[in-house]
């Protein structure tokens, strides 16, 4: 009998993706979560930078929005929004973006501005980009988290807010961005990762307990599975501990 969530082997398993002393992009809601854990578990040195400007952000409580006081209030520094872009990111000083998506194909592009045909006329119209293009492009790998299913892993996505691998292998190069895109897809049933040849998102790990087939029917394209699919260890209970007094502290 498990004695955590879906939710919760999808965050640790994020959390476990973060180097100790990378410096990581982070964006807001279950990213946060995940790059916070990280650093108050096995990544204490962990460097927490968000598009408001906060540098080496160390909030208590998990913030609200990229506005939200505690990162600036606990940063070792704050700059100017087009300094962390023109100087941080941009130049690739910054190690992983982490990432959420309302979307994402095969190749590992995101859509976070619209569902439907018409972006002047959608089903949906999401929050939007921010800084995620930038994030995608520059920084020197993606990690994205996202829950599994086929209304997020679409054989297309609505609308290419952040580029992965575009249509396939050589689309960075030719588009001129210096970042490696997304090396995993973190998901409430596994892990999936870019095939070195095709580009095309592979399932390498499955959570304890999920079958294979339940992610490949959840998945919008024929997922390919790798043939030596590993298994995803379980939360521990100092990992589990710690996300939840951090959920408390929302």
């Amino acid at each position: 009998m498990t004695t955590w969530t879906a939710d919760e082997m999808m965050t640790v398993a994020a959390a476990r993706a973060l180097r100790d002393g990378a410096r990581c992009f982070v964006g807001i809601g279950r990213p946060s979560t995940a790059a916070n854990l990280a650093r108050r578990t096995h990544a204490p040195n962990l460097v927490l930078i968000y598009e408001s400007g906060t540098i080496g952000a160390k909030p208590a409580t998990l913030p609200l929005s990229i506005g939200d006081g505690v990162l600036a209030d606990t940063a070792d520094a704050v700059v100017p929004v087009p300094e962390i872009f023109n100087y941080w990111l941009q130049p690739g000083r910054i190690d992983v973006g982490f990432l959420g998506a309302a979307q994402i194909d095969r190749y590992g592009n995101i859509n976070t501005t619209v569902i439907g045909d018409h972006y002047g006329d959608p089903t949906v119209r999401l929050p939007g980009a921010g800084g995620a293009p930038e994030i995608a492009a520059s920084c020197r790998e993606v990690i994205v988290i996202v829950k599994h299913s086929p209304r997020a892993f679409v054989e297309r996505v609505d609308f290419v807010t952040s580029v992965g691998y575009g249509s396939g292998p050589g689309d960075r190069a030719r588009l001129g961005l210096t970042g490696r895109g997304p090396v995993l897809v973190i998901t409430d049933l596994g892990v999936l990762e870019p095939d070195p040849r095709t580009a095309e998102l592979t399932l390498t790990h499955v959570h304890p307990g999920v079958d294979p087939a339940r992610a490949v029917g959840a998945t919008g394209w024929p997922l390919a599975v790798a043939p030596s699919l590993g298994v995803t260890p379980e939360p521990g209970p100092a990992e589990l501990a710690a996300l939840r007094l951090l959920e408390r502290q929302d």
